[in-house]
């Protein structure tokens, strides 16, 4: 098993192309309203969108289709004295904030996906007769998928976004879940969001929300190299990242993903150090966990010395990685520091 083949796939952009050309084609040879259905295949990757299905259709008659019922503005390409007109049916979000690559009060295409659906209506408009069609784009029940994205944070309202770069999800990358987290540091900073907060886990999220505008805050899940390398690529001007000590644990022993999957704790290095630090010697062999022993440390009065020291390691790794980030590193548990 441990060497079984991961399926790649293909970005809801490319299974959108593919409905757009098919749908295009049905119109032009039957001059009537055309519906084009495709599922988007499934892969390996940490992706709430696998198998979920894209619904095109065009038409010459606007009533034809049904729209999305947030209003919107559709995206119009011209060619051969032929205008379409593309908008969102159910399940295809509508953005009604700025900071995102599709323009605000328009459908969440992103700009890849529009240029490939754009080239094929320019191939293939000399056979269109019409000086206007209609077309719509949906994702069946895609107002719940989405609820499993942060598209709702960043204003992506009633649907899911058509996304892809490349057009290949590669497996286990979470190339997917990498993507979204670029989206809404991006957003923040387009919003001027100077600070932003990088949270691991839902207690984190939870505890940052309490103090925080939620459009400043960013689940990075185990992404925590990736998230910061984004931030420092996008100039972020201060990141504050709050996880639990045991998280934490990890990224001060150098570990760029949290995910067990890539190591598990080395103990007796935490032995080492806290007995270097704090002048005393857990007790590993009874507990191989960092919560057994922060009660241990806890019920000597010595629980702030760990924290001290977890946060101090992880803050330096983190300056070996990004020596120009403005980042601070904070233990959720640590209730002095997380104070706001």
């Amino acid at each position: 098993m441990q060497n079984q083949k991961l399926r790649s796939g293909y970005t809801t952009g490319v299974h959108t192309s593919y409905a757009f050309k098919s749908a295009l084609r049905t119109y032009i040879a039957y001059k009537k309203l055309s519906v084009s259905k495709t599922n988007k295949t499934q892969n390996d990757d940490l992706d709430v969108t696998k198998g979920c299905e894209i619904i095109v259709s065009i038409s010459s008659q606007l009533d034809d289709l049904v729209l999305n019922s947030i209003f919107h503005d559709p995206y119009i390409f011209e060619k051969n004295n032929t205008k379409i007109h593309i908008y969102a049916s159910s399940g295809v979000g509508i953005v009604t904030k700025k900071g995102l690559k599709p323009p605000l009060g328009f459908c969440a295409i992103n700009p890849v996906p529009l240029k490939a659906i754009k080239a094929i209506f320019e191939y293939l408009s000399y056979k269109i007769e019409e000086k206007e069609i209609f077309c719509s784009i949906g994702v069946t029940n895609g107002e719940d998928i989405a609820k499993q994205t942060a598209n709702s944070k960043v204003g992506v309202i009633g649907g899911i976004s058509i996304l892809g770069t490349k057009g290949i999800v590669k497996p286990i990358s979470s190339s997917a879940y990498i993507n979204s987290i670029k989206t809404e540091i991006n957003f923040a900073k387009n919003n001027d969001y100077e600070t932003i907060y990088f949270t691991l886990g839902n207690s984190s999220f939870a505890e940052a929300k309490k103090y925080n505008n939620i459009e400043s805050i960013i689940e990075v899940g185990n992404f925590v190299y990736d998230s910061l390398n984004i931030a420092k690529e996008l100039n972020i001007k201060k990141v504050i990242f709050i996880c639990g000590i045991g998280k934490m644990t990890k990224v001060a022993q150098g570990f760029k993903n949290t995910h067990n999957r890539f190591g598990v704790i080395d103990f007796e290095l935490l032995q080492e150090d806290i007995l270097k630090d704090i002048g005393y010697k857990v007790d590993i062999r009874s507990t191989l966990t960092v919560k057994g022993i922060s009660e241990e440390l806890k019920q000597l009065n010595k629980i702030d010395h760990l924290y001290s020291l977890i946060s101090k390691k992880a803050n330096e790794q983190i300056k070996k990685w990004f020596p120009t980030l403005n980042i601070e590193a904070i233990i959720l548990e640590d209730k002095k520091v997380l104070g706001w």
